[in-house]
């Protein structure tokens, strides 16, 4: 466990991302159920009825609940998944590099809200602690657009909870150990809520980096 001292003397506890998957895990929801995620799997010799289902739920999870017009699909992403020739995994991926996602999610906003954006829409929770933004930051910064989409799908967590066949869901409703208030208050806001959209989110455009120096000394944008 990994304590910073902030201004004013006060001493916080940041958890690795092992101990706080592996807190999250130890703790029941204590908001209501009606936040249980309603699960989209890959099945062999599935019917099109349920790969249309599964389709329009990793729509729904990766563009955060917008309205997506016929000619926005990925129609050659959906071919392949269909035909097996992609598992659900690649199929988000594909998803998340598309230029409508960049269009509704990177352009139009700022760093911070991006990255925000990336952990809700790939692995179903919002950022444990400032040190992840900036760590995404960083990566973003130095490897790109492509290695910041993929850090998330090919990890280990991403690997643990929904493996090659299940779509992302939002999974991360509990409180833990080590967390601050505001990391939890960030939590519900990104959720918004059944009728809300992640558009609704995007507040400011990409005027400029950041550096991971430049947020870390001064916290700028978490909120």
């Amino acid at each position: 466990m990994t304590k910073i001292k902030r201004k004013g003397g006060r001493i916080v506890n940041i958890l690795p991302i092992e101990e706080a998957i592996a807190e999250e895990s130890r703790y029941t929801p204590n908001i209501s159920s009606k936040f249980e995620p309603t699960i989209a799997q890959w099945r062999p010799n599935a019917s099109e009825d349920e790969i249309q289902v599964l389709i329009w739920a990793a729509y729904k999870q990766v563009f955060g609940n917008i309205h997506i017009l016929e000619s926005d699909r990925q129609t050659s992403s959906e071919s392949l998944l269909r035909r097996g020739a992609i598992s659900v995994r690649e199929f988000i991926r594909a998803l998340a590099n598309s230029e409508l996602y960049k269009e509704r999610f990177f352009t139009c906003t700022n760093n911070n809200r991006f990255i925000e954006l990336n952990f809700k829409h790939l692995l179903g929770r919002s950022p444990y602690n400032q040190s992840e933004i900036i760590e995404h930051l960083d990566r973003y910064q130095t490897e790109g657009y492509t290695a910041e989409i993929d850090s998330y799908l090919d990890s280990d967590e991403y690997e643990r909870f929904f493996g090659s066949d299940i779509v992302p869901y939002l999974r991360s409703f509990q409180y833990r150990v080590g967390q601050l208030g505001g990391d939890y208050t960030r939590m519900l806001r990104l959720y918004g809520g059944d009728a809300s959209s992640d558009t609704n989110l995007n507040q400011r455009g990409q005027l400029r980096l950041a550096s991971p120096r430049e947020l870390l000394r001064a916290g700028r944008g978490i909120v």
